[in-house]
């Protein structure tokens, strides 16, 4: 009974062990897979939300005017998601038609070809995320400034709105992905800030000029 012990117990042990490293792996891969899809969605959401406010930021500038401000940043909108998602798909594409190249020159096994188009990335899927979420973050400021009449406070509020979207973009990007939240939070908040002010200045002082 001793001996069978013996040998019982390091084969469980083993399976145990081999079962928490396909875990593991399982969980790394999913992680991973989440890439494509998450980096699409967190940069056409930042990119609306920072390329739209400010170009909001720079219109009121130099106007008051609130009409001008919603005017541009609709343009800015509609301009920016055909523009991120004609550049998402062309981008995905090439990665899709270089994996596709490189599995038929390493595999060259055809039957196994339809198997392996389920692992490429969906360049149509990456396109209408990255635009959907470009319109989605480029209306939080349209909507923010819609409702102010005094134009300071409007500037404000546009700048409160973009500061809290960015750091909820940041820590779902950083919870999705399973990266620090504190860094990626910071990152995408000083980031937008400086669109903002380095928009905001340059049309000031371009406006100053009388040009």
């Amino acid at each position: 009974m001793a001996g069978i012990i013996d040998v019982t117990i390091p084969v469980s042990e083993d399976k145990s062990e081999e079962q928490h490293g396909q875990l593991s792996v399982e969980k790394e891969v999913d992680y991973s897979q989440r890439g494509q899809w998450l980096r699409a969605a967190v940069l056409g959401a930042t990119d609306g939300l920072v390329s739209v406010a400010s170009l909001m930021m720079g219109v009121g500038a130099v106007k008051e005017d609130v009409r001008a401000m919603i005017l541009t940043g609709f343009a800015g909108l509609v301009a920016g998601a055909c523009s991120m998602a004609i550049g998402e798909f062309v981008s995905v594409y090439s990665q899709r038609d270089v994996e596709v190249a490189q599995m038929k020159r390493v595999k060259g096994i055809l039957g196994n070809e339809e198997s392996e188009k389920e692992a490429l990335p969906n360049p149509f899927q990456a396109a209408v995320a990255s635009a959907l979420a470009f319109m989605l973050g480029a209306m939080m400021p349209l909507l923010s400034a819609a409702f102010m009449v005094d134009h300071k406070v409007r500037l404000g509020v546009v700048v409160a709105t973009v500061s809290l979207a960015l750091v909820g973009f940041g820590w779902t990007g950083a919870i999705l992905g399973r990266t620090p939240v504190a860094k990626s939070c910071f990152r995408i908040l000083v980031g937008g800030w400086m669109a903002m002010a380095i928009t905001f200045g340059l049309t000031r002082w371009i406006g100053s000029t009388g040009l």
